[in-house]
């Protein structure tokens, strides 16, 4: 029987294989993607006891994953407490945005110059299956998902692995405050247009007007998130 608030409630691992990739990777990887799919939320513990029988890992290698993913930003440490996953303060959240808006900008102004037209149309497509997906569904992790459909077209066509670890790092920090913006009513209709007037830039090959566009994209997810906060939701 699972304990009362223990990881098995919320996440059912399979024990880690010894074959694909090093364990420790193996295991960064799987806690990662759980605290991005939101089976780990914000604030949950991550008892090192757990994650060794849930995942059939050494307490060395429990260890470390969450010292990496502590440096990522995914992971805190709280006094007495212990391990947690990170849930953002309103100041991380504000630096957060700025970051992301002046970074996706950056990411587009690049696609713009090196970008093939497969690719831009790749790029139009992806902003249509997220479209699809706010009509299909409510599910906020579905929604996420096409929405990241969008920047894995992106990333590839700006062809910089520089950018690529930076985007990918701040994506992954904001993914709780990306699911409180698009989770507003009507936030995800609204980002289907903004998202669709960066790609008609895209297409014009005007990086100046893709890149002010997607800094306002990011502005106006900004202002939701942060108004939650901010009132305490």
């Amino acid at each position: 029987m699972a304990r009362a608030n223990s990881l098995a409630e919320s996440w059912n691992a399979e024990p880690m294989g010894r074959i694909a990739a090093p364990l420790r990777e193996q295991v960064i990887a799987a806690l990662r993607q759980a605290i991005l799919d939101f089976h780990l939320k914000p604030g949950q513990r991550l008892v090192e006891r757990e994650l060794i029988e849930q995942l059939g890992v050494s307490r060395t290698t429990v260890r470390e994953a969450l010292r990496e993913l502590t440096s990522e930003g995914l992971v805190t440490v709280v006094p007495q407490k212990g391990a947690v996953v990170a849930t953002p303060t309103l100041e991380d959240a504000i630096d957060l945005y700025e970051v992301r808006g002046a970074l996706e900008s950056l990411v587009v102004q690049r696609f713009v110059e090196r970008a093939s037209d497969s690719q831009v149309e790749r790029l139009e497509a992806a902003v249509e299956r997220f479209h699809d997906a706010t009509i299909r569904t409510a599910d906020i992790r579905q929604i996420l998902a096409a929405k990241n459909l969008f920047y894995v077209v992106l990333i590839e066509g700006a062809a910089s692995s520089a950018l690529q670890q930076l985007l990918e790092g701040i994506q992954a920090r904001v993914q709780v405050l990306r699911a409180t913006s698009l989770s507003e009513e009507g936030r995800t209709f609204a980002a289907v247009r903004e998202l669709r007037a960066v790609v008609a830039a895209v297409r014009a090959r005007d990086s100046a007007l893709a890149a002010r566009l997607t800094a306002e994209h990011i502005r106006a997810a900004s202002e939701t998130a942060l108004l939650h906060m901010r009132s305490g939701d």
